[in-house]
């Protein structure tokens, strides 16, 4: 069932809070990836808090539903949404990239609860989502399994090995999402690797495409819900959505793939999120 008015509008608030803590989590003085992580806010809210079925209190439930970071460098924004979930305390977010702490720069299952997989070498995660969905179908577990992967990250060879294979078994309890902000480390995509037509290039290789607004949380929702009806084939979501967004200083700027924020840039930041979220009537 799609969501109504006001839980759409309370999961549109609540990216708005991820978004400040992903950057009160990175603080200043620090390189951290926050483009890519503001980038997903959305799709992780509407994952976590919409679509997907968890418990943070039995974490290896066996019927939860799974997802994989494959584009690992934009962690962050899911160890914010696995804490407001209640895997782990959000104090804990202050030890972000810290020795010694929990949460990593790229995900480490052994390390954070939550986690389902271990990635950060780009291209890998949409194999490991493979597995798991083919997992299910052994063991005759009903749950689903989702990908997110960056668009830069599409330019790796495995990402299309692994698409030929989920559509060769027809894992339709697989939906890969695709964070298609334009940018990746050094520049644009379309200029360090073309990935145009990357839609039809997804539905040649057999899946069930579908193009979104990445910040329309109505828009993720109902990508969501029709790619768990799909049938006989995997599905996959491309997003539409801007590097940094919320930040106006980082959005659509490629030097804040992996940046440090002065103080001055930290505050600005933090009030543009605050304003955005008071906006929302938070």
């Amino acid at each position: 069932m799609e969501p109504g008015v006001q839980e759409l509008r309370e999961l549109e608030k609540c990216a708005a809070e991820v978004r400040l803590q992903i950057v009160q989590a990175m603080g200043p003085g620090k390189a951290h990836h926050f483009g890519g992580s503001l980038s997903a806010a959305d799709l992780l809210v509407a994952l976590y808090f919409y679509k997907m079925r968890h418990r943070a209190r039995e974490p290896g439930w066996p019927e939860r539903d799974r997802f994989v970071m494959s584009k690992g460098h934009g962690v962050p924004a899911l160890y914010v949404c696995l804490a407001r979930a209640g895997f782990f305390p959000t104090s804990e977010l202050a030890g972000l990239k810290e020795f010694g702490s929990s949460l990593q720069g790229h995900p480490d299952m052994r390390k954070t609860i939550g986690l389902e997989a271990n990635t950060g070498s780009l291209g890998m995660g949409l194999s490991v989502a493979n597995g798991m969905a083919l997992a299910a179908r052994v063991t005759g577990l009903d749950y689903r399994v989702y990908a997110l992967l960056g668009d830069g990250e599409c330019q790796e060879g495995q990402v299309w090995e692994a698409a030929m294979t989920a559509a060769h078994y027809g894992l339709d309890n697989l939906t890969a999402i695709v964070d298609r902000n334009e940018l990746q480390a050094m520049g644009r995509t379309e200029e360090r690797m073309s990935l145009e037509p990357i839609v039809e290039k997804w539905r040649g290789f057999g899946w069930r495409t579908r193009e979104i607004d990445g910040h329309s949380m109505s828009e993720i929702c109902t990508a969501l819900d029709d790619a768990a009806r799909t049938r006989g084939a995997p599905s996959v979501i491309v997003a539409h959505t801007v590097k940094g967004k919320g930040v106006s200083f980082m959005e659509g700027r490629p030097g804040f793939h992996n940046a440090k924020l002065t103080d001055e840039q930290y505050r600005n930041a933090v009030a543009e999120l605050e304003a955005g979220i008071a906006s929302l009537g938070g």
